[in-house]
């Protein structure tokens, strides 16, 4: 009878987070620069932008551990009991969208220039929520498709 050892956690490299910040960025970009994102912003209330976060907690969860059959969350390497993949996946998923943002100067572009400076950080962060929704599923697509 052949004993099996137990099964360690899985490591998570730096090759992991890039993978997945070409396919957040990748995703990310577009929607960065769309005026109707940045319209859908404006008006987007608190409970919204929740709500958004959660839909992407939930994406980025879904796609890494339940669309992939061969991944087990428990076999992973963790912070406080969660993840590092995912933690990283949504650094990344919100990192990019945000920084897509900053560097193209959308909020200068679509944000009027009559709104307060508190204003303009509240609409970029609910247009940086809306974005990672696009963001999420291109970081964890690229993470679980070239994953070792």
């Amino acid at each position: 009878m052949k004993m099996q050892r137990p099964r360690r956690p899985s490591r998570f490299h730096l090759a992991d987070t890039a993978q997945q910040i070409v396919g957040g960025f990748l995703l990310a970009g577009p929607f960065v620069v769309t005026e109707e994102v940045w319209m859908l912003a404006v008006d987007l209330t608190a409970l919204q932008a929740l709500a958004t976060i959660a839909v992407v907690f939930a994406i980025g969860y879904a796609t890494l551990y339940k669309a992939d059959p061969t991944r087990d969350q428990s076999e992973e390497t963790t912070i406080a009991g969660i993840p590092i993949r995912f933690i990283s996946l949504m650094g990344v998923s919100f990192g990019s969208v945000a920084i897509l943002a900053i560097l193209f100067g959308a909020p200068d572009t679509f944000i009027a220039e009559s709104e307060s400076n508190l204003s303009t950080v509240l609409i970029t962060f609910r247009a940086v929520t809306l974005g990672s929704v696009f963001s999420v599923v291109g970081a964890a697509t690229a993470d679980t498709l070239f994953s070792k």
